[in-house]
């Protein structure tokens, strides 16, 4: 099946970020995608305010959901991103949806805030509780996680040992001294150490180094974005995943447990 990764400046307004998530879509659609996967907190951003995404969270129901689940109502299409949504304590969780055929079918609160290189995300988001469960799309199973999250091999282990063979991250992976070498090389690691696929995509703009990557089981990257606004698309199947499987067994192998979450 076909996957892409979508990556664009989130801005400060939410229906400029739909308009940016109709065009992706529309393009996915054309190019027959049956995953695509977006950023990290899109539906608001304002660079001169770290607040500001989360004061302009939506909820389930706001307007920003309601457009993108539009998107996706008459096409087989699995659409995922992230944004704030707020929770009963008036605080926000950095939540992750997929949306099919106009639907929310699955959820995932951010478990790793980023309380680190001198920010802390948790001052402003609450923490999740939970992986999520796997997602189906076609005849290969999906593991979700969100930017921070692919520095803890933990997680994705657990979504690989679930039964996960390609696992999506949105992020906003912010500029910085070895930031797009760390990038690189977690992205590549937790392709090898899980066997599945990765499709990561981050935003890109002023803060955020962009950078979306598709990487296969054994940490070859299949298709990878710059710094301007764009899609990355590549063909991944369930045959592959086996092969890597069966020559670097090691999910068998593995001789210390994984707790999973949750």
């Amino acid at each position: 099946m076909n996957v892409a990764a979508g990556q664009f400046a989130v801005m400060p307004d939410w229906q400029d970020n739909l308009a940016q998530c109709r065009l992706l879509v529309s393009q996915a659609i054309e190019k027959r995608v049956n995953l695509l996967v977006l950023p990290e907190a899109i539906q608001a951003r304002d660079n001169t305010d770290p607040g500001y995404s989360v004061r302009h969270g939506q909820t389930l129901n706001g307007p920003f959901i309601q457009g993108m689940r539009q998107l996706t109502e008459n096409c087989d299409l699995t659409l995922v991103f992230t944004l704030h949504i707020p929770d009963d304590s008036g605080r926000v969780t950095n939540s992750l949806l997929a949306l099919h055929r106009g639907q929310v079918t699955a959820r995932y609160d951010k478990l790793h805030l980023y309380d680190a290189f001198n920010v802390q995300e948790s001052r402003l988001v609450c923490p999740g509780q939970a992986i999520a469960p796997l997602i189906a799309v076609g005849d290969l199973m999906v593991g979700v996680m969100t930017c921070y999250d692919l520095r803890f091999p933990d997680l994705a282990m657990s979504l690989a040992l679930a039964g996960a063979h390609v696992l999506v991250v949105p992020a906003a992976w912010l500029k910085g001294e070895n930031k797009v070498h760390h990038w690189q090389t977690l992205l590549a690691a937790r392709a090898l150490d899980t066997t599945c696929y990765i499709v990561a995509s981050g935003e890109c703009g002023e803060k955020n180094i962009g950078m979306s990557q598709i990487i296969d089981p054994m940490g070859n990257m299949l298709a990878c974005a710059g710094l301007e606004p764009g899609m990355i698309v590549s063909d991944i199947t369930l045959a592959h995943v086996e092969q890597v499987r069966a020559r670097l067994p090691v999910l068998v192998n593995r001789r210390f447990l994984t707790p999973v979450l949750g």
